[in-house]
């Protein structure tokens, strides 16, 4: 992937669609296409077929949720979308999550942070922001039997594997998992794709939940 990612902005507010568009320029991302609603997100998709979507929750229209879930239809090539909004509510996160989003950003994100999860995304892997990662794990551990009922079969996996899994589950990134595991960061993206294979997992982020 050598050339600059391709990146959709769909966000009502003609000042934080400026803003970002800046932010990304200014680092050799190409902003391919805006949207001020979800339905014109749907469609300047389909019709630039970006890398990268950032998008807003709350938009006039459609939201940034149901425009995720159409644009994430499962057909070869559908870019990754990246959530970013000013509201941090459990809510959005999970219904992000469950559309296929392989991000949630608050909009207080740093630039730095805002270019490096485009290019981290369009790679294929998957983030949260640090806050959101932390309470979604401390939720899940928090709850009972019943939610464990529910979790996928870990049997299938070794144990090196579970290993490698625990310490995703704390937000590590294949580098500092390699560090930690005294690996090859290949090694350690060879274990994390064999996890996301054998447990029917899109990608980190449903592994952490």
């Amino acid at each position: 992937m050598t050339e600059p990612p391709r990146v959709l902005l769909a966000d009502d507010q003609t000042l934080v669609r400026t803003g970002f568009r800046l932010i990304l320029g200014a680092d050799g991302i190409d902003v391919v296409a805006e949207a001020t609603n979800g339905t014109e997100a749907v469609e300047a998709a389909r019709r630039t077929r970006p890398d990268v979507v950032l998008m807003d929750v709350r938009m006039p229209e459609m939201d940034g949720l149901e425009a995720t879930r159409r644009i994430l239809t499962g057909a070869p090539g559908e870019p990754r979308v990246i959530i970013l909004t000013t509201f941090d509510l459990d809510r959005y996160v999970y219904a992000a999550l469950s559309a296929g989003a392989s991000g949630f950003l608050l909009k207080d994100v740093t630039p730095e942070h805002l270019t490096a999860a485009v290019r981290t995304v369009r790679t294929g892997d998957a983030l949260l922001a640090p806050a959101i990662t932390r309470r979604l794990v401390e939720r899940f551990t928090r709850r009972g039997s019943d939610t464990a009922a529910l979790h996928r079969d870990l049997a299938a996996l070794t144990p090196r594997e579970l290993e490698v899994l625990g310490l995703l589950a704390r937000g590590l990134s294949n580098a500092e998992l390699a560090t930690r595991l005294h690996l090859a960061e290949a090694t350690v993206k060879t274990h994390v794709a064999r996890i996301l294979a054998k447990l029917g997992l899109r990608d980190r982020v449903q592994a952490v939940i």
